[in-house]
């Protein structure tokens, strides 16, 4: 699928319910193929906000679905290892890119001098779209589900979907006024860069070689 002119679909100034439906459509874009190996098909112009957005969907999506592989008790060890790998490769992904769409947020609200009583907040604009886009997720899985299986599966499935649709519209609201905040120096918009430890060979002991830590121990 290709848009005729990407970057007119949505705007340069997307509101949080313009994001949901980018990812909605990404979402059902992917269940086309449906495929963990179906190359990345962005219809966005590189250097947009979109381009950014669509690509942490269709990486959520792919590491929804690789999850699902490796649940089955009787999956190989190998495949599962080698299905472990890509999910660490695709966090690391996931991070990446909200890191970016961070950065993208920061350069927006640079110039925005605080008010005197400008509070920060406990999480930066892009990890908030970070829990939209897997709530998306949860509520296109959801909807299959709840037409699947018999009536009590349905119900059971539904009522959770009925809260999911709930958490959508409060997370939707709660992200504008957050981003409307920060445009009015309301909040302060902080970066704080993920220090993931697990993938990094000079900071995890497994990799560097150096005797394991106790498995007590918090990294």
């Amino acid at each position: 699928m290709q848009y005729s002119n990407p970057v007119a679909v949505i705007g340069a100034m997307m509101n949080t319910q313009q994001m949901y439906a980018l990812f909605e459509r990404q979402i059902i874009d992917y269940h086309i193929a449906d495929s963990v190996d179906a190359p990345l098909q962005n219809p966005f112009a590189e250097g947009t906000e979109e381009v950014l957005l669509w690509e942490k969907s269709w990486v959520d999506t792919v590491q929804w679905h690789l999850e699902d592989l490796i649940r089955p008790a009787d999956v190989d060890p190998v495949e599962a290892l080698r299905l472990k790998r890509r999910i660490d490769a695709s966090n690391q992904r996931r991070t990446d890119l909200v890191e970016q769409i961070d950065d993208r947020f920061m350069a927006r609200f640079r110039q925005v001098k605080p008010l005197p009583e400008a509070r920060i907040n406990t999480e930066t604009p892009a990890w908030a779209i970070d829990r939209l886009s897997i709530l998306a997720l949860k509520i296109y899985h959801f909807g299959i589900e709840a037409q699947r299986g018999d009536e009590q599966h349905r119900q059971r499935c539904q009522a959770k979907l009925d809260t999911l649709l709930v958490q959508r519209t409060d997370l939707v609201h709660a992200i504008d006024w957050l981003l409307d905040d920060l445009a009015a120096g309301r909040r302060v918009m902080r970066l704080y860069r993920q220090m993931k430890m697990y993938n990094d060979p000079s900071l995890n002991p497994m990799l560097y070689g150096a005797a394991p830590a106790s498995a007590s121990t918090p990294q």
